[in-house]
């Protein structure tokens, strides 16, 4: 059964919205893991539009599971990452003008750079996932700079509304895990998934996590963050 990490991002929006105390993501990723969460993820922006550097530092004495720290491969967080040593770091692509991640890291590209920035968090004892698009060539570069896995982006997937469309983009996908499981990679994926779409991702095999924030923290407005968690775990499982 594949593992759910959730994502609390979208707490700490709220709280920024008035630049106060409440509600305390800290808070929420306790109940959340006593709600069944395997993990939690947070992404400390540049901006720091929501998480902020003292929530970091708070979640990595506090999680019980594993925390994953997302950010962008910058020198900055590159220091932060290595002090606060979160049970893995999720590099991911960051515009400071997106509302949220556009897609995922050109690692083909930026091979050199990543490989260097990869190893110097690895030889730290932290994991490093890449946040890709479901792209061979993308896959096949995630190995060669040494990445511990990836995390696909399932933006596009969440998007479509076509079937012929959606059936696509779960070939892709399904392509996108069997070569990352051929090459010895862990295989996450996220972005944009809710209580609708997730079940047909949960017949890809090979994923071994999801990570979802947006969807259970807006559920849980309405039914708490216990309920929206243990369901998001139901329909995982």
């Amino acid at each position: 059964m594949a593992r759910l990490s959730v994502n609390i991002d979208h707490i700490a929006t709220v709280r920024q919205a008035r630049r106060g105390i409440e509600p305390d993501p800290v808070t929420g990723a306790m109940i959340a893991e006593i709600s069944g969460a395997d993990g939690i993820t947070v992404h400390l922006r540049e901006d720091r539009r929501h998480i902020q550097d003292r929530d970091m530092f708070l979640l990595k004495k506090m999680v019980k599971t594993k925390l994953n720290l997302e950010m962008a491969a910058t020198q900055e967080m590159l220091k932060i990452a290595l002090e606060v040593k979160p049970y893995m770091v999720t590099i991911v692509p960051e515009k400071r003008e997106e509302l949220t991640t556009e897609g995922g890291l050109d690692v083909r590209t930026h091979r050199d750079y990543l490989k260097k920035y990869t190893e110097a968090i690895r030889d730290s004892g932290i994991n490093v996932n890449l946040f890709i698009n479901p792209e061979p060539e993308q896959v096949k570069a995630a190995h060669m700079v040494n990445a511990s896995g990836i995390e696909i982006h399932t933006g596009r997937y969440a998007e479509l509304t076509n079937e012929k469309d959606i059936e696509a983009e779960l070939i892709r996908i399904n392509n996108a895990v069997l070569l990352a499981s051929k090459l010895k990679l862990s295989v996450h994926a996220g972005h944009g998934l809710d209580y609708s779409n997730i079940k047909r991702l949960t017949e890809v095999n090979g994923i071994e996590e999801f990570a979802i924030g947006f969807s259970i923290i807006a559920r849980s407005i309405f039914v708490g963050i216990e309920r929206s968690v243990k369901e998001m775990k139901e329909l995982i499982a």
